[in-house]
């Protein structure tokens, strides 16, 4: 599969711009993020517009601020405008973002994600039966399914949220999971999904690569380093993602972040996790490390460049693109 590229914000680039960019370049899809300030399906709906063949996903779709079945309507009429080209990226997003930004309990995040996504799938479905669930968060009943043919990637960093996508999902998508855990972290969706009695063979690995490019090698890799340090120092879950190969050195950089030293949290990300959590050099090395990444546990790598690489974004698009 050809590489993904993370679309950037609107107050950062024109994403649709950005998008049809990556459509001329060779990419094989863009993903649209949403937090706060703009709607992730709207934009992807004037990207179908201005796009003919790159697939387009959401990156992610969080299950807490929108019902299983606005998601899936979404889903279904992107996908309508796209002629088919529409990809469903869900998860649980952080208390953070569900308690103060959308004023909701953050409760069983994974169960919550589970039941989203069996709902959505359902909802999508080619049944000619009413759609009917009975959860223990959601009950539905008695309306027709869509029929839209929308695969469903689930963003998952911990073992209960792998298994959500080992029993449902198409694809996973991981970020900060060291590259080369990310063998051992399938383990829990390959066990999951043999329980359910899936393929897990099919289930499409779809991890961030955090990348910078520059002629600058330094400067590549120093906003690498504020990328790895911003969320290994906000979030117990990238955290905890990346403690799996550099438990101290994840430790060091989050202790130093919390005291407010940003600069030495950057300083304290070493070259090794640099190596293992993205992509960031020159243009001829960032090939050569994305061609390493493909030839290892990685079905379609998705392509984000980070905030504090910004002013690298065209050179980084351009140095990734598969053409």
């Amino acid at each position: 599969m050809k590489p993904g590229l993370i679309l950037p914000p609107a107050d950062v680039m024109d994403p649709v711009g950005v998008a049809t960019t990556a459509e001329n370049l060779g990419y094989g899809s863009v993903w649209m993020p949403e937090l706060w300030g703009s709607d992730a399906f709207v934009q992807l709906a004037v990207v179908a517009r201005e796009t003919d063949e790159i697939t387009l996903g959401t990156a992610i779709a969080n299950v807490f601020s929108r019902s299983p079945a606005v998601l899936a309507m979404a889903a279904a009429t992107v996908d309508r405008y796209a002629d088919g080209r529409m990809v469903l990226g869900t998860g649980v997003s952080t208390p953070k973002a569900v308690t103060d930004l959308h004023g909701m309990e953050y409760h069983r995040p994974i169960r919550r994600a589970h039941e989203t996504i069996a709902i959505i799938q359902e909802y999508l479905s080619d049944t000619e039966e009413p759609v009917t669930y009975d959860g223990e968060m959601f009950e539905v009943s008695d309306f027709e399914a869509l029929d839209a043919d929308v695969p469903v990637y689930h963003a998952a960093l911990g073992p209960a949220n792998r298994r959500v996508v080992g029993r449902l999902a198409d694809g996973w998508i991981p970020h900060m999971v060291p590259f080369s855990r990310l063998k051992d972290a399938f383990e829990e969706i390959e066990g999951a999904a043999d329980e359910a009695g899936r393929d897990a063979s099919e289930i499409v690995v779809a991890p961030y690569v955090p990348a910078a490019v520059s002629d600058d090698a330094e400067e590549a890799r120093e906003a690498l380093r504020g990328h790895v340090a911003y969320y290994v120092g906000n979030g117990k879950g990238y955290r905890n993602a990346v403690a799996q190969k550099f438990p101290e050195e994840a430790e060091g950089v989050a202790a130093l972040w919390k005291d407010g030293d940003r600069a030495a949290a950057r300083d304290a990300v070493t070259d090794e996790m640099l190596a293992d959590l993205g992509v960031a050099g020159t243009p001829d090395e960032a090939r050569e490390q994305m061609a390493r990444l493909r030839d290892g546990f990685v079905d379609l790598p998705i392509v984000t460049v980070p905030k504090t690489g910004t002013a690298l974004a065209l050179d980084t698009i351009n140095a990734l693109a598969p053409e």
